[in-house]
């Protein structure tokens, strides 16, 4: 199995993980939704329910941690690598996965289990609030959002291999993100010609592939930019 179809493969799990663990967003909505009523219109708050919703949310956060990192979504805010060739772009990412990444997802399984272990053994519950929820299912969230963080990023050390092999960085996945958004305002816009359409998406383009780190903002790039 060659290298790009071993990371599609990944990707596509980190995808679908990212994309169910999604829908906690709609059970912490509707939970939040119910708990406003009952507080509010019926004077019955749920003394459990800040718990709970940490829980949702903690959930969702860890879950989508690989779904992220495969459509390259975490924040970097380093301004030197956007202008380096893919090759240099690659090497300094392997190196950084190498000394910092691996062990500290590493850390964060072997610590994830220990925690959830130790919380089913003595069937842990929440202190935080009264009539504290049980806790040990939400501990055992982190070790397995761990390992779907360390299997994407073994797929992008991979990905970091064929750039330094190809000269090229292998395609990720889309998804529908805030540039879309700005593609359909643009094109159903009265006031905006179709030159100046074109420029400025291209120069969105441009910006967010850098952003992503999978492109150098080269001259051509930049000029798009300049209205």
């Amino acid at each position: 199995m060659s290298a790009r179809r071993v990371i599609g493969i990944v990707d596509q799990v980190s995808y679908w993980s990212g994309k169910a663990a999604a829908w906690l967003i709609m059970a912490l909505t509707f939970v939040v939704a119910i708990e406003v009523f009952k507080r509010y219109i019926l004077n019955a708050p749920t003394a459990w329910i800040f718990d709970f919703n940490n829980m949702l949310y903690g959930s969702l956060f860890m879950l989508c941690g690989a779904y992220t990192l495969a459509l390259g979504g975490h924040v970097r805010a380093d301004f030197v690598y956007i202008y380096m060739k893919p090759r240099g772009q690659a090497s300094m990412d392997l190196i950084l996965y190498l000394l910092f990444f691996i062990p500290g997802i590493l850390g964060l399984i072997y610590a994830g289990y220990d925690y959830a272990a130790i919380s089913w053994r003595i069937g842990e519950h929440s202190t935080v609030t009264a009539e504290g929820p049980p806790v040990y299912h939400f501990k055992s969230v982190i070790p397995i959002a761990g390992a779907l963080v360390m299997l994407q990023g073994l797929a992008e050390i991979l990905r970091c291999v064929e750039c330094l092999r190809t000269g090229a960085w292998p395609t990720r996945l889309e998804d529908v993100e805030e540039i879309d958004v700005i593609e359909t305002q643009l094109s159903r816009s009265e006031y905006v010609d179709e030159e100046s359409r074109r420029q400025a998406m291209e120069g969105a383009h441009a910006i967010d592939e850098a952003a992503r780190h999978r492109s150098v903002v080269d001259d051509t790039e930049r000029q798009s930019r300049t209205p």
